[in-house]
């Protein structure tokens, strides 16, 4: 079996992975599924951290629609990606795996106020670390906040899990000749406007040259491919 090309990774993952029947919700089969794709690349010695988004739960912009007010819309938002974040614990829990939630936002009563080096120690003693409540700030989405604590804590790659297999030119759901990349630059993205991640989570990435992996996390081993380095989405650097 080949070595591991990258030693610490953060996984962004959306919301919608854990969503139960009408994309709504969690399915806790669904964050046990996760949770085992996470162990498959820890067992390889790679470190995982990992940061969530709410889709599941909450989109900002169905309040903006209704006039609701930004920071209130985002903090709502925040409050629930801890939700998501204390399920894939508990999933990581139920089948052996060490795991722990810290929040940007205080509630100690369920989580550890996130602390960048007790994150590394987390990470150095083989536990999973589950990132919540994006960056603790409104306007931030939680691609950026993935891009933030990826260069905080010192990742070797960021990994956007999705259920697309990485960036096309053209949407591939409604073109069958859409053409996937392989790679492509930072500028390339941000120019083209891909929709897998939001231009201030690729800029924050390209001014501290963090690479990006966009990748289907649903098919099968993509995740222990991913970290060993071969091509199973596209490649942003």
């Amino acid at each position: 079996m080949s070595k591991p090309l990258y030693k610490r990774v953060l996984l962004k993952i959306g919301g919608e992975a854990f969503a139960g029947p009408g994309g709504f919700g969690i399915a806790p089969q669904l964050a046990e599924d996760l949770a085992r794709k996470v162990d498959g690349v820890r067992k390889l010695g790679v470190q995982v951290a990992i940061v969530l988004g709410a889709g599941n739960f909450w989109r900002g912009k169905d309040g903006l629609a209704l006039g609701m007010d930004r920071t209130t819309a985002d903090h709502i938002g925040m409050l629930a990606t801890v939700m998501n974040a204390l399920a894939l614990r508990d999933a990581f829990e139920r089948i052996g795996i060490a795991a722990r939630v810290q929040t940007a936002i205080e509630i100690r009563s369920v989580a550890e106020p996130y602390i960048r080096l007790r994150t590394i120690r987390h990470l150095e003693k083989d536990r999973v670390v589950i990132l919540g409540a994006g960056t603790g700030n409104p306007y931030f989405t939680t691609d950026t906040a993935g891009a933030l604590r990826a260069t905080e804590i010192n990742c070797d790659i960021l990994i956007k899990a999705t259920k697309v297999d990485g960036v096309y030119d053209s949407d591939p759901r409604k073109n069958v000749g859409a053409k996937r990349y392989e790679r492509m630059s930072y500028l390339e993205a941000l120019n083209k406007k891909v929709g897998v991640m939001d231009s201030t989570a690729i800029t924050l990435c390209m001014e501290n040259n963090m690479p990006i992996m966009v990748m289907d996390l649903w098919q099968d081993n993509s995740l222990i491919r991913a970290v060993k380095g071969e091509s199973v989405g596209t490649f942003i650097t």
